[in-house]
């Protein structure tokens, strides 16, 4: 039996991409998804967890606590859609307002999501994009689920080639579960 490497706190996620086929939905947490993936990785249990803010305007007030604590975010754009590309910029300005060391501690992804729908967005053009911001990429398509493994892949994989990451979120303290058993202390790291 694997025992337990690390868990992975506080990815966050701008858009609903990849999620509701490949991680178990936890709950709605103030109109935010909060969602948690298990994977092995080296032969070792890795936890997620995940804030879907779904590209929602509405979420920019909360996203200082969102933010805190992560250790990888994935900014996703559908690739049919110029203006959820353009926007691209917006949201990255706020990975460097609020995340750890004005988002240089942080696994930074680019997701171009719908590669199953026609593009407006070029494969090249979002790569040079993401390249100068310094970010990975990777294209995906939800719904006949092309590169949703690889998103997640991806971004576990940098966060634990840079230990120093895995110390990003505070120890959790004692508390509750979503499914509302007390939680012990101790074992972890959390950001809620």
């Amino acid at each position: 039996m694997s025992q337990t490497r690390g868990e992975i706190e506080g990815v966050t996620v701008n858009a609903s991409c990849c999620g509701y086929r490949l991680i178990k939905r936890l709950g709605d947490v103030s109109g935010v998804d909060f969602k948690v993936k298990m994977m092995q990785v080296d032969g070792k249990k890795i936890k997620m967890t995940i804030w879907d803010t779904a590209g929602q305007e509405r979420f920019r007030t909360l996203t200082s606590s969102y933010y805190r604590g992560a250790q990888g975010i994935v900014l996703v754009y559908d690739v049919a859609r110029r203006d959820t590309f353009e926007n691209l910029d917006l949201w990255l300005q706020e990975v460097e307002v609020y995340s750890p060391a004005g988002g240089r501690d942080v696994v930074k992804l680019l997701v171009g999501n719908k590669i199953d729908k026609e593009r407006v967005v070029s494969r090249r053009e979002a790569e040079d994009w993401a390249r100068s911001k310094g970010m990975l990429f990777v294209e995906s398509s939800a719904k006949t689920k092309i590169g949703i493994q690889q998103v997640f892949n991806e971004v576990v994989q940098k966060i634990l080639e840079n230990p120093a990451l895995l110390s990003n979120t505070a120890p959790r303290s004692r508390g509750r579960k979503l499914d509302g058993k007390a939680e012990k202390s101790g074992g972890g790291s959390g950001c809620c």
